[in-house]
């Protein structure tokens, strides 16, 4: 196997770690002061983008968030430290009970339209993402869901936002592009557009503009020379045009960066940026938040019996599927935490080693005892087999573990067949919980985002868990400020999962891109999106 030329600028250490925003990454020679014209082209896999979800206050997925952030600007920004710092507001305070947050905005920033941003502003926002008529999911369960009372104009650039309960996770969220603004004028006027998305559409105060869009070919962002109000005094591009290819195919990817069509490119798989040329920088950032995991619904089928799902768990050789597959970038998980988020367990590091004897012990106790003639194990003339729901694309890693999953199971009679579907199909299932199994991974900076998967109301709990216990955890997590006091509180929910097996982590994910040296100044942020406030093109 070639010796990897991935550096990993996130290392995998303890606790705040996870809290290192911007990262930066010398991508080569420098291309000179190009304020007046230049062009980077970024290739990314940018799937489902055309599927509705070029909003992030309405999308799920990570890629929302990805291209996006240009346009979005957010309330504050958070440093290295874990800390927060100015952005949209200039200062904030927070009440005794961390239930009132109240902000200071600046009062020189404007929208791409020419509509002021202010505190009215930042009520329309926030109040439309927790309208249900909205149906944001993942930005209204940030913005507190139940718990947030509503926001408040104090002034022309004061504005309160209240929640019913003390909620210590909210100017993390604040910092995110789900929680960033449109135009007031847009929300008035094209709202219901924002999804498909386009120019005068996603219309926010960034360094960029969205100019022209492709669906499932590419974006075009245009310098807001404006700009002069970004975290850390970040100021306008240093190029005039950002282009954004739509490549859904790795190979693809790695082949316009490579030959120098595009000045970086995003969502490389390991097994392919071992192999790019010195010539290209590339850098690895994992992931904060819930590995890549199989959900295993409780409430449907084979997954009621606890022993079944403790079985399926320790039946799958995950070290040996992701070593060879992801080529020793992408660690094993643990964990429903990844390793680089705050109140991650490492002691569960080890604590369910891949045992197919006690996998077979387990199945026999749950009364899988007879065989038919594929070898799958039967009881009350039932197959001990599971159905699991893929939502396409399926990339080829994934794939490939996928086959790994069903063929350590079938060594040990358990039956798993793969369905991959297209997004109609997937959430006709999905919503009525109509499957054994399913899969993905979820990004995030602050241990709340458990709260989605495994509270008895969350929106993601794709396991069905409902124990009161586990919500009344959840809960505690939400109004408790005290950084060791949540961290155990975390830590209780994985060592419980550990045991309970709702979810069976696989692999802390990385995003990878490779740069030319075409570009320098690049920089990341804590999910290994590049950030182009200091790039310069040659």
């Amino acid at each position: 196997m070639p010796t990897p030329l991935v550096r990993r600028i996130l290392p995998v250490t303890a606790f705040f770690a996870a809290s290192a925003l911007l990262l930066s990454a010398c991508a080569g020679s420098s291309g000179g002061d190009s304020a007046d014209g230049g062009e980077v082209v970024w290739a990314i896999e940018g799937a489902n983008l055309a599927a509705g979800h070029m909003d992030p206050q309405t999308s799920q997925l990570d890629v929302s968030g990805m291209v996006q952030r240009v346009v979005l600007d957010s309330l504050v920004f958070q440093e290295a430290d874990g800390s927060f710092s100015p952005w949209l507001a200039e200062d904030w305070t927070v009440s005794e009970d961390s239930t009132t947050y109240t902000f200071e905005l600046r009062d020189d920033v404007t929208f791409h339209d020419g509509e002021p941003f202010d505190a009215a502003a930042v009520k329309a926002n926030f109040d439309r993402i927790v309208d249900p008529e909205t149906a944001s999911k993942q930005a209204a369960s940030m913005l507190g869901a139940d718990f947030y009372e509503g926001t408040t104009v104090l002034g022309d650039y004061t504005v309160e936002v209240k929640f019913s309960q003390p909620y210590s996770p909210f100017l993390q969220a604040a910092s995110t592009a789900n929680l960033g603004f449109y135009s007031p004028k847009v929300l008035e006027s094209s709202a219901d557009q924002l999804a498909a998305g386009g120019p005068d559409v996603n219309v926010g105060t960034g360094p960029f503009e969205l100019t022209e869009y492709t669906p499932d070919q590419e974006l075009v962002y245009t310098r807001n020379p404006d700009y002069a109000w970004g975290p850390d005094g970040g100021e306008a591009a240093k190029f005039a045009t950002l282009r954004v290819e739509l490549l859904p195919e790795a190979s693809v990817r790695t082949g316009v960066v490579e030959s120098g069509e595009a000045d970086l490119a995003s969502n490389i798989p390991p097994n392919l940026a071992v192999d790019l040329p010195d010539t290209l920088t590339v850098d690895s950032v994992e992931y904060p938040g819930l590995p890549y995991s199989l959900y295993l619904n409780e409430a449907y089928g084979v997954f009621a019996d606890e022993k079944v799902r403790q079985a399926f768990a320790r039946g799958i050789d995950i070290d040996a599927a992701v070593e060879e597959i992801y080529f020793g970038q992408f660690p094993r998980a643990w964990s429903i935490l990844g390793s680089t988020t705050p109140g991650y367990d490492a002691s569960l590091e080890g604590s369910w080693p891949f045992d197919q004897d006690a996998a077979n012990t387990l199945l026999d106790e749950a009364g899988w005892t007879e065989r038919d003639s594929d070898g799958i194990r039967m009881k009350d003339g039932e197959r001990l087999s599971a159905r699991w729901i893929a939502w396409t694309p399926v990339p080829d890693d994934k794939a490939a573990l996928g086959n790994a999953i069903q063929s350590d199971l079938a060594e040990i009679g358990f039956e798993v067949e793969r369905e991959v579907l297209e997004p109609g199909a997937y959430n006709a299932q999905y919503e009525p919980k109509t499957f054994d199994l399913t899969d993905w991974g979820f990004s995030g900076v602050d241990a709340d985002l458990l709260r989605s998967h495994l509270h008895t109301e969350g929106f993601q709990n794709a396991s069905q868990v409902s124990d009161p216990e586990i919500d009344a955890l959840l809960e505690e997590g939400i109004v408790t400020s005290d950084t060791d006091a949540r961290a155990e509180i975390y830590q209780q929910l994985q060592q419980w999962n550990a045991e309970y097996t709702a979810i069976v982590p696989l692999y802390s994910p990385s995003l990878i891109t490779a740069s030319n040296d075409t570009v320098s100044g690049l920089e990341y942020d804590l999910y290994g999106r590049p950030l182009f406030y200091e790039v310069t093109v040659g």
